[in-house]
């Protein structure tokens, strides 16, 4: 079956950094637990320490895991963006290059799924 293109779909994305009201939104995907399907995309405003959305913001979005209690922070590894990462924990999500729907990928070692099911 063939399919023809009845014009251009031109259109503004609803997802455009000047829609979130000074927020951005980021996407956070624990690797290895399964219980999470996807990454959570989590509005932020880009002044926001690193090391808040660790003690503040996650633990809301992962408390239910049994095993988020364990997570260590000092050994977690991180991708933003595809690339590694080692986040400044003091500094704004701006100030470690995270922008409007980046990606922030983290295993946390030792712990790899309820009942290790991701080994």
């Amino acid at each position: 079956m063939t399919v023809t293109a009845i014009g251009r779909y031109e259109f503004k994305s609803r997802d455009r950094l000047e829609n979130f009201h000074g927020n951005q939104v980021v996407y956070w995907h624990w690797e290895e637990h399964l219980m999470y399907c996807a990454a959570l995309a989590l509005p932020l405003p880009p002044s926001m320490p690193f090391r808040t959305v660790l003690t503040d913001i996650l633990p809301g979005c992962y408390n239910l895991h049994p095993e988020w209690s364990r997570v260590e922070w000092d050994t977690v590894t991180w991708m933003l963006d595809q690339r590694p990462f080692k986040p400044v924990l003091d500094a704004s999500l701006a100030a470690n290059n995270i922008g409007h729907k980046s990606l922030l990928r983290f295993w946390t070692p030792g712990l790899h799924g309820i009942g290790g099911c991701a080994t």
